[in-house]
Formats: C-alpha cells, structure tokens, sequence
C-alpha cells in the first residue's frame, strides 16, 4: 500500500517537476521587451522571461500568463507546464519613425511606454 501511494504522489508531481522556470531574454533580443499593443491583441514581455498574453476573438478570449521558453530565430516559444506554443514573429523588432513596432502571429503590433 507505501509502495501505491508513493507511486500516485510521483505521478501528482510529475507536471510540477516539468515545469521549467522561465528563461530571460538574452542580451540580443531585448528590443522584444515590452508591452506591445495591437488590434484585439497585446504582448507584454519582461526581461526575467515573464510573458502576459491577451487576444480577443470572435467568440474566443486568451488572457494568459506564461515562461519564455526560448528563442528560434524571431520566434520564440512560450510555455507553462507541459504545454508549449510558438510566437510567430514575420517581421522583428523596428522602428517605425518614433515608434517600435513588430509583427507577431500575423498581428501588427506597436510598444507603448
């Protein structure tokens, strides 16, 4: 019956043990730190690798809170738990006159300070 129990506890903290601390955003991809705004999407992403996502839908509302996991190229890839998605980025961090903008799953997205 120890042996049972043990065995369900280690199966209970099994996702806790997966989950990895966020990875902080390296040294050449800080422009991608910020609060970034954009239509019906917005983007917050902190040095420490804290990543805030909220995007309204028709009929579909994201308000998350997540770990960088890493960058791919533009992309980057977020997670939490074993649940892992990728940030298309087409078009990186730029200036735009003034402003800084990037493009992010097909969404223009402008920082705001």
């Amino acid at each position: 019956m120890h042996m049972f129990r043990t065995a369900v506890l280690a199966a209970c903290l099994l996702p806790l043990a997966a989950q990895a601390d966020p990875v902080p955003v390296p040294a050449e991809k800080l422009a991608y730190v910020g609060d970034w705004q954009g239509k019906d999407m917005r983007l917050q992403l902190a040095k420490d690798g804290k990543v805030k996502y909220k995007r309204d839908r028709p009929n579909k509302k994201m308000d998350l809170s997540l770990d960088l996991q890493g960058f791919n190229g533009d992309n980057f890839d977020v997670g939490a738990f074993m649940v892992r998605s990728t940030f298309v980025v087409s078009k990186p961090p730029h200036r735009v006159g003034d402003k800084w903008m990037m493009t992010v799953d097909g969404v223009e997205l402008t920082r705001i300070n």
